[in-house]
């Protein structure tokens, strides 16, 4: 028989007034279920602490795999017996992740879409649907960790305990505000842990294969997605060096990204990569691997967690991707929301439109977009 949980521990009596009762007077907590094992497990370890939990999940786009979503995360509120609310918020997600998704890619850069979803989505929109539903705190499967630190005042943002699963590269752009009404559990789980949890507990996701897709695009088809929306951006145009000697033709900026090999169909004595792309041109810019490697940059949309403002320069540890290993740099304060970054070591395929992510060993300092 699947153990259930009250908030003393695990029992299969979850169902009596007592326990009823005990959940109702404490603090209420919406959490965010996309029907995966981290948001699952997510709400089984809030409820075992006593929280009065109910599940919400976002339905954001017109998939068959976010209906399948909502079934899943429905079923795993019906085992952990708490109320489950779906939210219709399909325009909203259109206007700030996908409208803003085709527009990056029409000016010649490579957009995070998780980033603006957990800002705008996750933790705004879906947080005042929560605030109406009398929940305190919105949680999610997110591997990070909040604390408050109490000389600062300020909340803090840390890495995971499971730094292979670490997420906090997409939640830089949080505020105070926002931290202030968030919860993590399963940060302080490695992702064996998270499994092995849901598997005593028999949540359906226990054995569901992790997706490296973005949620929104079928089959992980994004020049697809992009033609369907916008068409113009797959303009023939030339491909050519940094000297502007002409090496081919490509069929649409959109098919490229920096530090990309595949796709060009030119012929050279050595491997090229893309360099630069030119969108008010229409021009890619390839060369050899040498030239991919660039020692600073410029960010905008900086947003600073663990300090009030970038005030003076600032010796860090930086990631200019997710999957990349943080880099020792200074970052040098350019306006109120802009940043010089300066690297220790050349950086390869420093790409416009992606975060470049600021950390203090486990603490995450702040971040901003590459230009």
């Amino acid at each position: 028989m699947t153990p259930q949980m009250t908030s003393q521990g695990f029992s299969d009596n979850i169902g009596d007034e007592k326990n009823r009762d005990c959940f109702m007077k404490r603090e209420k907590v919406a959490v965010a279920m996309s029907g995966g094992v981290d948001s699952s497990v997510a709400a089984l370890l809030l409820k075992g602490k006593g929280y009065n939990v109910i599940g919400m999940t976002m339905e954001h786009y017109p998939l068959p795999e976010s209906i399948l979503a909502g079934e899943e995360a429905a079923r795993v509120a019906q085992i952990l017996r708490i109320p489950h609310h779906v939210v219709k918020l399909e325009k909203e997600f259109k206007k700030y992740v996908v409208d803003d998704f085709c527009q990056e890619y029409e000016g010649g850069r490579t957009p995070n879409p998780c980033i603006r979803c957990n800002k705008s989505l996750k933790f705004g929109l879906l947080l005042e649907k929560a605030n109406k539903l009398g929940a305190k705190y919105i949680a999610t499967g997110h591997h990070a960790r909040v604390f408050h630190d109490s000389l600062t005042k300020r909340f803090l943002l840390k890495k995971g305990k499971d730094r292979q699963k670490d997420q906090s590269y997409f939640l830089y752009s949080l505020s105070q505000d926002q931290l202030s009404f968030i919860k993590f559990p399963v940060g302080e789980l490695t992702k064996d842990e998270v499994r092995e949890k849901a598997r005593k507990f028999d949540l359906p996701a226990a054995k569901r294969p992790e997706s490296q897709e973005i949620c929104f695009i079928p089959d992980n088809d994004y020049v697809g997605f992009l033609k369907d929306r916008t068409p113009h951006i797959f303009r023939p145009g030339p491909i050519i060096d940094k000297d502007g000697r002409i090496l081919g033709r490509h069929e649409g900026i959109a098919h490229f990204t920096i530090g990309q090999r595949r796709g060009m169909g030119i012929a050279a004595p050595k491997p090229l990569y893309v360099i630069e792309i030119q969108a008010e041109k229409n021009t890619i810019i390839a060369g050899p691997e040498e030239e991919l490697y660039k020692k600073e940059l410029q960010a905008s949309s900086l947003n600073m967690i663990s300090l009030p403002e970038l005030r003076g320069n600032l010796e860090v540890e930086a990631k200019i991707r997710y999957k990349y290993k943080p880099a020792k740099a200074i970052i040098k304060p350019l306006s109120s929301n802009k940043a010089l970054v300066k690297f220790s070591r050349p950086q390869r395929a420093v790409t416009p439109g992606q975060a470049v992510v600021f950390y203090d060993g486990d603490v995450l300092i702040g971040g901003g977009t590459i230009d």
